[in-house]
């Protein structure tokens, strides 16, 4: 597929990897549908993206609420004159120990329902909502072919203290290749790709020494840029024989 033939969604737009995704389709000619919860951040992205090859329309968005999801991809159709693709970006950490002890007390501290489901809500609910309805969006107007991309992580192989956004990132690796093989024969692709730390606002806002030593179990000891990342969500998109895999592009981190 050439990005200059794609109407996509980006979910979680206003900011990060989102946002950098979305600027770049627009530069490239794509026809991009902004996600996101922020009014103030969409507006931004909108203004950033003025004069762009491609056109950036902007939704406000909570990919987890069902009637929300339904409303934005009509929306969205409607706007772009019709959609067939969708990044599934947006995401949410509530980290946390599934039990820890404190020392001092003694008390055992759980990790809550609330931040499980939060997360649950947000990272996997999200893209299944999304896709289901992109999905029906495009078989019930015959658009063919199609693509989505769901961003994973290199957490989805399970990491200290995110039971929550590593079993989402998990389910959504699983996600995708089930519905790689279930959308297939309406012409949809479906890929993922699995990210390692890669240079966002929340991981420019850490601590110098608590990011450095995160850096040391990288085999290439650096993050990843978002145009790295970029280049995977680029890949999936135009290449048509790429369907129900993950990319995992994390500089070789095993956790």
């Amino acid at each position: 597929m050439k990005l200059n033939d794609l109407k996509i969604i980006v979910t979680g737009a206003a900011s990060g990897m989102g946002r950098y995704f979305t600027q770049q389709l627009a530069a490239e000619g794509a026809s991009v549908a902004a996600w996101d919860l922020s009014e103030e951040g969409l507006a931004a992205v909108a203004e950033e993206n003025k004069g762009a090859a491609g056109t950036v329309k902007t939704f406000v968005a909570n990919v987890a609420d069902e009637k929300q999801v339904v409303a934005a991809i009509k929306a969205s159709g409607d706007g772009l004159g019709g959609l067939n693709g969708l990044i599934n970006n947006a995401g949410i950490f509530r980290d946390g120990l599934l039990v820890k002890v404190d020392k001092k007390s003694g008390d055992v501290k759980k990790m809550s329902l609330e931040q499980w489901q939060s997360v649950i809500d947000v990272d996997l609910t999200g893209p299944f909502l999304a896709t289901r309805e992109l999905a029906a969006y495009m078989i019930e107007n015959k658009i063919k072919p199609g693509v989505i991309v769901n961003m994973s992580s290199v957490s989805r192989s399970g990491n200290m203290g995110q039971s929550n956004y590593s079993a989402a990132k998990a389910g959504l690796v699983a996600d995708t290749k089930l519905w790689g093989h279930e959308l297939a024969r309406y012409g949809i692709r479906v890929g993922a790709i699995a990210p390692g730390f890669v240079r966002t606002p929340i991981l420019d806002a850490m601590r110098p020494e608590v990011l450095e030593k995160m850096v040391q179990g990288v085999p290439l000891r650096r993050v990843g840029e978002p145009h790295e990342i970029y280049l995977g969500v680029k890949f999936i998109i135009e290449c048509d024989y790429f369907t129900s895999r993950c990319l995992d592009i994390d500089g070789g981190t095993v956790l």
